[in-house]
């Protein structure tokens, strides 16, 4: 039974108070179901059913949870239970629940957790967040350089059932620094008696503790790797990256990109869950600002009355002007930011990219200018008509320019590109649009 099945019988078996039905259901559903039932319901009713789970089951349910659902349900939890839930748990993921506590509380939760794993549950949680260490698991498989291939399977066979993927093998030398990397099927493949360091792979794609997670998830996606190792300076590897905590990472950073781009601040309960005073918190700055900035609109206008009294018509026209402007900058932003986002583009590459722009946005511009010539022409005359075309065009230009613009400059500030978000795009493009209009209008109406 799949998400989507098992929801509806599970809020219906909680509804009555059928919990023999809700074990019945969640005997049968996987683990990454039920986390994602259980997020889109409120804390108490979450933390009830969560305690229904076996024991041997409920730390992995808990490990699946969104970042936010594990912070509000973890803060309701006791020392002991939290101690219990992690003897289910994976020594990486217990550190990322560790760190939403402050360090008084993290030292008393881990005295009830086994001493055997503590020393390593202290190492990851003391990374800092959003890097290489604080991401990594150390359940690896690694084996020395020196051993032959027969020797290496007996230790992988040995090693595999605390590893966390078994699919990549990592050599190591007498120091333990990263020597090499060879696939499972590479090694069961080779000649029993041959030598590690004639098998493996010695060019060894890798990352150091401090690398940002979007670097990591980058690298992962760009060689299609099952898992990243991580090192420290000295080349010692200290733990590996799996693809699927990759993809988490890939998974948030996409959403605060889509709620940058709507100038909201980060949920990092979601939407679902965020309260109605952290939603208008997350919203209202960006709002505010931009009405601020629209006041520069108004302050244009204001400036031509007297070209708008002697040629209302123009105003008819206003609102379609400022809004194409609006809309291509919003696009060539998007654009600009999901390149920068990838890597596909860099700084370097405005200048080449400010021509393209220009000669794309003038050819958009004059289709658009086309389009609306016949209604310009009979609402308001050739001579609007002619104003209304001239000014579609540059507004267009101008609008796509710094659209596109703007996330390189942010990058360069070493600001997030993706706060060049559409909302703030759209105003600037805007106040412009009302500079350009009129000033067109009035230049040439006034011949």
């Amino acid at each position: 039974m799949n998400f989507k099945e098992l929801l509806p019988d599970v809020r219906d078996a909680i509804e009555h108070g059928d919990d023999a039905r809700l074990d019945a259901l969640f005997s049968e559903a996987r683990s990454a179901d039920i986390a994602e039932v259980i997020s889109h319901e409120d804390d108490d009713t979450a933390l009830r059913v969560l305690e229904r789970l076996p024991l041997e089951r409920r730390g992995k349910v808990f490990s699946y949870l969104p970042e936010g659902y594990q912070r509000d349900i973890a803060s309701e939890l006791d020392d002991a239970k939290l101690a219990q839930l992690f003897v289910q748990m994976e020594p990486d993921d217990i550190a990322d629940v560790l760190n939403f506590f402050p360090p008084a509380r993290r030292e008393t939760i881990l005295r009830r957790v086994a001493s055997s794993e503590r020393a390593e549950i202290r190492h990851l949680a003391s990374y800092d967040e959003g890097t290489a260490g604080a991401m990594m698991t150390t359940d690896y498989v690694a084996v020395s350089q020196h051993l032959t291939v027969s020797e290496a399977l007996s230790k992988v066979r040995q090693t595999a059932p605390d590893a966390e993927t078994i699919y990549q093998i990592y050599s190591l030398d007498d120091a333990l620094r990263l020597t090499g990397t060879m696939s499972l099927r590479q090694l069961i493949l080779a000649d029993p008696q041959a030598t590690l360091e004639s098998v493996m792979i010695s060019d060894v794609i890798s990352v150091e503790v401090e690398t940002p997670q979007e670097e990591v998830a980058k690298a992962i996606s760009r060689y299609d790797l099952l898992a990243l190792p991580v090192v420290n300076p000295e080349r010692v590897l200290v733990g590996i990256v799996t693809y699927d905590d990759a993809m988490d990472v890939v998974e948030r950073e996409t959403t605060d990109d889509f709620h940058k781009s709507g100038s909201v601040g980060s949920l990092v309960r979601g939407i679902g869950r965020s309260s109605l005073f952290h939603l208008y918190k997350s919203r209202v700055f960006w709002l505010v600002l931009l009405v601020f900035g629209n006041l520069f609109s108004g302050a244009g206008i204001a400036h031509f009355e007297d070209t708008i009294s002697a040629h209302v018509a123009l105003v008819f026209f206003l609102p379609l002007l400022i809004g194409s402007g609006g809309n291509a900058g919003s696009q060539a932003a998007t654009l600009m930011v999901r390149g920068l986002g990838t890597g596909e583009v860099n700084i370097r590459d405005w200048t080449r990219l400010l021509g393209r722009e220009v000669l794309v946005s003038a050819l958009l511009g004059i289709t658009m200018a086309i389009a609306i010539s016949p209604i310009s022409a009979f609402r308001g005359g050739f001579g609007v008509s002619e104003v209304v075309a001239i000014s579609m065009v540059v507004i267009v230009v101008c609008g796509s320019l710094l659209g596109m613009s703007l996330p390189f400059l942010l990058d360069r500030l070493k600001v997030d590109p993706a706060t060049a978000s559409a909302p703030l795009v759209a105003t600037l493009c805007d106040c412009c649009g009302v500079l350009i209009y009129f000033s067109i209008a009035s230049m040439m109406l006034s011949l």
